[in-house]
């Protein structure tokens, strides 16, 4: 897991972003248009990250297709000194 983290946040472009919607979902759970407003990126981009974010296993989605919310999950918390450690080499 400590390797994705650092793909993910760290190795690729868009780390920034994806840092920026997982402290969003830290507050609490929200959709991807919500997500969208929130951190003022496009839909589509939001979409884009959270599919790279849900392969890797830090976000999951809920039951509902229509307007999911997305949750961290149980995986990523056990590994939330890493991802604070890395977010502190993302510009």
């Amino acid at each position: 897991m400590e390797k994705a983290l650092w793909y993910l946040f760290a190795g690729t472009r868009g780390g920034e972003n994806r840092v920026r919607i997982v402290h969003a979902l830290s507050d609490r759970p929200m959709n991807a248009n919500q997500l969208a407003t929130e951190l003022d990126v496009g839909y589509r981009t939001i979409r884009h990250h959270i599919e790279l974010l849900e392969e890797h296993d830090v976000v999951e989605g809920g039951d509902n297709d229509y307007g999911k919310l997305y949750f961290l999950t149980d995986r990523f918390e056990t590994y939330r000194d890493t991802f604070e450690q890395i977010t502190e080499h993302v510009d």
